[in-house]
Order: structure tokens, then C-alpha cells, then sequence
């Protein structure tokens, strides 16, 4: 198995972040202008352009380091099936030549890894493929 250099802590916090932006969807009513609380709160469900989610969690892995994002891609990459855990390897050496064609990396990998469908269930993927039991980890992360 791999020592990973992100804590399963911060995977956790990611998975479940992710999830939270994963289950967004289109706005079904645009022109809303009734109280919250009369409309059972549906709002909050909605894909917004300034999602206070989606700017948490692309903080969140813009501020951590460059081995962090590269485990993190690993992590989606393997959950998503493009390799296997005894391919950590070789999935982590693509991730690196890959981060290398990037002009702000930090940025960029965060924007990459929020904009796959599935984030957080691919990165579960991941982590169980590695036998790494991240459930019963806190929610909030120790930076």
C-alpha cells in the first residue's frame, strides 16, 4: 500500500464537501423571489454560480501542497477505475507529467478535480481500493 501524503482526515473533508456539491442541480426557478422558508429551503439545492461550497472546497485544495494534490488525483483516478492500487505508481507519475502542463497548478488541479462528476464518490472509490477505512475520520479537517 502506499504512504499517501494527504490524511485521510483531508480526503474525508473533500469526499464529503464534494458530495455536497455533487447534488446540485439546475435551477428550477430562476425568478424565485419568495421567503426561503416558504419554498421549503429548495434553493439551497440549486447550482449557483457563486456556490459557497464549490469556493470552500476549491480553497481548500488550492491551499494544500503539490504532493497533497497529486495523491488526490491519484485517489480520483484510481476510484474511477483508470488503474489499480498496485498501479499507485505509475497513476502518480501520470499525475505528476500531467500537473506539469499546467501554468498555476494549484488553481488548476483544484478546477480538474471539481470538475469531475462524482468527486467525492470517486474519491471514496479510491480510498476503499486502497484499504483505507476514511469513515470514521472527522468531518472538519486540522489544517
Amino acid at each position: 500500500m502506499p504512504e499517501l501524503s494527504i490524511s485521510a482526515e483531508k480526503v474525508t473533508f473533500i469526499i464529503e464537501k464534494a458530495r455536497e456539491f455533487d447534488v446540485k442541480e439546475e435551477a428550477s426557478d430562476p425568478e424565485s423571489g419568495s421567503n426561503p422558508s416558504d419554498d421549503d429551503e429548495i434553493d439551497v439545492l440549486e447550482d449557483a454560480t457563486s456556490d459557497p461550497v464549490a469556493a470552500e472546497l476549491a480553497g481548500f485544495i488550492r491551499a494544500m501542497n503539490e504532493d497533497e494534490q497529486l495523491d488526490l488525483v491519484t485517489l480520483m483516478w484510481l476510484g474511477r477505475g483508470d488503474g489499480t492500487a498496485i498501479e499507485w505508481d505509475d497513476l502518480r507519475a501520470r499525475a505528476l507529467e500531467a500537473r506539469g502542463e499546467y501554468k498555476n497548478p494549484r488553481r488548476e488541479a483544484a478546477q480538474y478535480l471539481l470538475g469531475e462528476p462524482m468527486l467525492g464518490d470517486l474519491l471514496a472509490d479510491g480510498m476503499d481500493e486502497l484499504g483505507i477505512d476514511w469513515t470514521d475520520e472527522r468531518t472538519t479537517p486540522v489544517v
